[in-house]
């Protein structure tokens, strides 16, 4: 499962990134998951919380705020930005997982649903990053 692999690059960003801040304690991290990541939310909480160093005073009693962003999409020939509820005839969870590992599959397997082209471009969604730290 990649959100383990996640969940430990994250802790150690929050670390570096709450050092470079001069953060003694991390009272919050808040994370932002793009939807084409496919990452079940319960599985990165309880990963983010396996992973989390007991031995690690900054992050003592650190809270965890997620959020996922809708993936968004804009077509290159007619401008329409659209997202995975507009698009004509569902996807099914293998294409999901194909689109998730491999984001250019998206282009075979949908179209815009204004003007049916496959060309387009992902404006949102894609990543997982840290949006905030808070501490002292």
């Amino acid at each position: 499962m990649h959100e383990w692999a996640l969940a430990e690059g994250v802790i150690a960003t929050a670390l570096e990134a709450g050092e470079k801040e001069g953060l003694t304690t991390i009272r919050k991290i808040s994370i932002t998951i793009g939807q084409l990541q496919n990452i079940k939310k319960e599985v990165f909480e309880s990963a983010l919380a396996a992973v989390m160093p007991a031995s690690e005073p900054r992050l003592a009693g650190t809270e965890i705020s997620l959020e996922i962003e809708p993936v968004r999409f804009r077509c290159r020939p007619c401008g329409n930005e659209f997202s995975l509820g507009d698009v004509r005839g569902p996807l099914d969870g293998d294409q999901l997982e194909s689109i998730h590992l491999i984001p250019e599959l998206a282009h075979a397997f949908m179209s815009c649903p204004h003007c049916d082209s496959p060309d387009f471009e992902v404006i949102r969604g894609r990543g997982v990053w840290i949006e905030s730290l808070e501490g002292e």
